[in-house]
Order: C-alpha cells, then sequence, then structure tokens
C-alpha cells in the first residue's frame, strides 16, 4: 500500500511541477514587468509549500515501501523526489532571494530575467518528479 500512495503522491508532485513550467510560467510571461514579479511573488510562497510538503511524503512513503518489499526501485524513487529539495536550495534558492527580496511596487528591470532563469531551473524539479514516478511505477509493477 504504501508504494502505491508513494507512487500517486509523486505523480501529483510532477503533475504540479509540470504545471507551472508548461502552464503557469508561460502565461506570468506574457505580463508586462511590474505585474510579472506581483505574480511570480505569491505564486512561488504558496508552490514551494505545496510542492516541498509534497516531496517529503512521497519520499517517507517510498523509503516505507523499501523498507517492507525490499524492491530497490522503491528506493531509486524515494531519493529522486527527495531531490527538488536541495536542487531549490542549493542552486536555485539565490535567485529565489533575489526575487522575493524585491519590491513590486519598485522598477526591477532584472526580475524578467530572473524569472526567466527560474523557470528553467524549475524544468529540472519537473524532470526528478518525472523520473521519481517511472521509479514508483516500475517499483509498483515489479511489486
Amino acid at each position: 500500500m504504501a508504494g502505491l500512495l508513494a507512487l500517486i503522491v509523486t505523480a501529483t508532485f510532477t503533475g504540479a511541477a509540470i504545471y507551472v513550467s508548461v502552464a503557469e510560467q508561460p502565461a506570468r510571461l506574457g505580463l508586462d514587468d511590474k505585474a510579472l514579479l506581483r505574480e511570480w511573488q505569491p505564486s512561488y510562497k504558496r508552490g514551494a509549500i505545496m510542492q516541498a510538503s509534497i516531496a517529503v511524503v512521497a519520499c517517507v512513503l517510498g523509503l516505507v515501501a523499501w523498507w517492507q518489499i525490499g524492491q530497490p526501485a522503491y528506493l531509486i524513487g524515494a531519493v529522486t523526489i527527495i531531490l527538488p529539495w536541495p536542487w531549490t536550495l542549493l542552486v536555485m534558492m539565490p535567485t529565489n532571494r533575489l526575487l522575493e527580496a524585491m519590491d513590486i511596487e519598485a522598477s526591477n528591470p532584472q526580475a524578467r530575467s530572473l524569472i526567466v532563469k527560474w523557470g528553467g531551473m524549475h524544468l529540472v524539479r519537473a524532470t526528478l518528479g518525472a523520473l521519481a514516478t517511472i521509479a514508483f511505477l516500475w517499483a509498483v509493477r515489479l511489486s
């Protein structure tokens, strides 16, 4: 049961990450510079809490499934779904902090280029989610 739940939760993470990359990010880039930052700041805060929580739950479920069943694919999925954490903290966080610190009422000429950069980095999160989903699918099939 833990393995199937890990798959479902990981697929939820992946779906959210893909949505951000293929729908939300392109839509926000259609906004003017001031509105772009005004949209990104609260969206990032909400999304970060949601995706971070989902990744932790999926990782724990994957580890439980690995412990219960012994299928290495569950361990691979658990490790892969938690990798967005270090990616975000080590690679994305400097950009996130710059964008969070910007005053939405002021002119921020570098905001657009930073948000474009952020979008590229966010694709890595979606890719890791997809890889974890595949690992859990594989594990469930083998179990």
